[in-house]
């Protein structure tokens, strides 16, 4: 297995800076965004991709190519933390927390709906088990494959597939139910 990003980690390893520098420019929009989809908390999100290459300096030179790629090790690490962190706080997430950006060309009603919708897809996130959530995340979000997405989750391929899958139904149902509410005012009251 090719691992790309092994000939940085050996130069963390040692001691470069600017390996290190490097590697957190290549990754960290990647373990910020995990980190949003899990927490629905930017600033949180931003402390879990900090600790994770807190981690990566400090693990870098125990390093041994082979088992996984390193880019699959940091998705594990943002996962735990961010875990961690779901499990201190079991409370209801920030509702302006991962607000998707909208196209300013959209009419004022296109973009309120399209804002409904990101709404109505952040809240059946946020209401799947930890673990569908982040197969759902790995797969959908941080494009990973199965394969990826299982390591990640040290977890087997079958078992990541049975998440994905419940974690699809258990959105589709959601989704299926918000649409209705999102419908609901239209055609309303014009007589």
């Amino acid at each position: 297995m090719h691992d790309p990003d092994a000939e940085l980690v050996r130069r963390i390893g040692a001691g470069d800076s600017r390996a290190a520098d490097t590697l957190v420019r290549k990754h960290l929009p990647r373990m910020t965004a995990i980190g949003r989809r899990m927490l629905s908390n930017a600033t949180e999100a931003e402390d879990v991709a900090q600790e994770v290459f807190l981690r990566v300096w400090k693990e870098a030179p125990k390093w041994r190519e082979g088992q996984a790629k390193f880019e699959t090790w940091m998705h594990r690490v943002a996962l735990n933390l961010c875990y961690d962190r779901l499990r201190r706080r079991r409370e209801v997430s920030d509702p302006d927390a991962g607000v998707y950006a909208v196209d300013p060309a959209m009419s004022a009603p296109d973009m309120i709906q399209a804002q409904q919708r990101a709404a109505a897809v952040r809240g059946a996130l946020d209401a799947l088990p930890e673990r569908q959530r982040a197969a759902i995340v790995l797969c959908h979000y941080q494009d990973m494959s199965n394969i990826e997405a299982a390591t990640a989750l040290e977890i087997s391929v079958e078992a990541l597939e049975s998440l994905l899958s419940r974690g699809r139904r258990a959105m589709r149902a959601a989704l299926t139910g918000a649409a209705g509410d999102l419908m609901g005012g239209v055609g309303d009251g014009a007589a």
